[in-house]
């Protein structure tokens, strides 16, 4: 079976999607039953050159050109008129399920777009059984077509639990409304007046609808000089502040998985979510879970997470019997029976 990829997401700084498809790239290298396979990777020449336009119509002649008997979309759409079967990720449908997140014209070509590939393709594939329920809501979608795969977790370097991490509050992902970056601010700046050393370090690319000034409103809080925003730190200085940080914070209302939190546990570093049936269900026992995106419950919840002992070692001593259950040779597998499932 020769499998043509939709590659875009491997260009540039790779975020969820590119991650996610680096981690079964990887793991297929290794698999005895990927070894009777070809994976062509399929992609513009540029970085920033693979829009609608190269999806629906250069990607259709590539995958002719390779000779390819099924189209692996990793990242949510792919083209409507495809010459071979399509198997097509989709990680969450917020797009569909809160259109008020988006702005009007990139809402509808997400909502016309992968509504038109999940319901011709072969097989759906997604990351959690919340939202596979979402996607047959949402998209109209038979659930019976829908796999639920668990992505992999790539461990982060062995930590010591006798380190002394520094007293520093870690959030990493884009920054979208969903995730109340701001009511993390007010949270933090109400938690560092008792405690004058903590810092908080929030790292993501800023996509909010309408857009929010991260920056202005740390410089604003009565914590601006302890809080750095950026949009993007590479690889290497990402898993350095992993080492540091002594708890991280993800306060997402609406998500298909969520993986930082879980590079965070594996890291060693306690995580504080909102309590939402997804988080729930990724994360079982291993977190500290707030009622609302409320700042006094936030200040409350990153207090407990940094200053109590007992609180710590319970979650990460969860963590360490949940993250083998995400295993990207598991993953790799899984998506590749679908794959095969797909052709004729």
């Amino acid at each position: 079976m020769r499998v043509a990829i939709d590659a875009r997401e491997l260009q540039g700084q790779p975020t969820g999607v590119g991650r996610v498809l680096a981690g079964i790239l990887e793991a297929w290298r290794a698999l005895p039953e990927a070894g009777a396979h070809e994976f062509v990777l399929c992609r513009p020449s540029r970085d920033g050159a693979g829009g609608t336009l190269w999806e629906q119509f250069t990607l259709p002649r590539l995958v002719r050109n390779v000779r390819a008997d099924v189209l692996f979309a990793p990242a949510y759409t792919g083209p409507v008129l495809s010459p071979v079967p399509v198997v097509a990720a989709v990680y969450d449908v917020s797009f569909a399920a809160h259109p008020e997140w988006f702005a009007p014209r990139e809402g509808l070509r997400r909502r016309v777009l992968t509504g038109m590939t999940a319901r011709r393709a072969a097989t759906v594939i997604t990351s959690s059984e919340f939202s596979r329920r979402e996607i047959s809501r949402h998209l109209g979608v038979d659930p019976a077509r829908i796999d639920v795969v668990y992505p992999g977790i790539t461990p982060a370097p062995p930590y010591s639990s006798n380190v002394a991490r520094e007293d520093l509050v870690l959030f990493v992902g884009s920054l979208f409304t969903r995730r109340h970056v701001p009511e993390l601010i007010d949270g933090f700046a109400r938690l560092a007046r008792e405690h004058p050393g903590v810092r908080l370090d929030i790292v993501g690319d800023n996509r909010t609808t309408p857009r929010v000034d991260f920056e202005h409103l740390a410089d604003r809080s009565t914590a601006g000089d302890r809080i750095t925003v950026r949009s993007y730190v590479s690889d290497e200085a990402l898993a350095t502040l992993y080492s540091r940080a002594r708890a991280f914070v993800f306060l997402s209302e609406y998500e298909g998985f969520g993986f930082t939190p879980l590079e965070a546990l594996s890291a060693g570093v306690p995580i504080v979510v909102l309590d939402t049936a997804i988080a729930r269900e990724v994360y079982g026992d291993a977190a500290l879970y707030v009622s609302a995106p409320d700042p006094a419950l936030i200040r409350a919840a990153l207090d407990r997470l940094l200053h109590d002992e007992g609180e710590r070692k319970r979650i990460l001593t969860a963590a360490a019997a949940l993250l083998p259950r995400y295993s990207w040779s598991r993953c790799a597998s899984a998506v590749l029976q679908a794959l095969e499932r797909a052709v004729p």
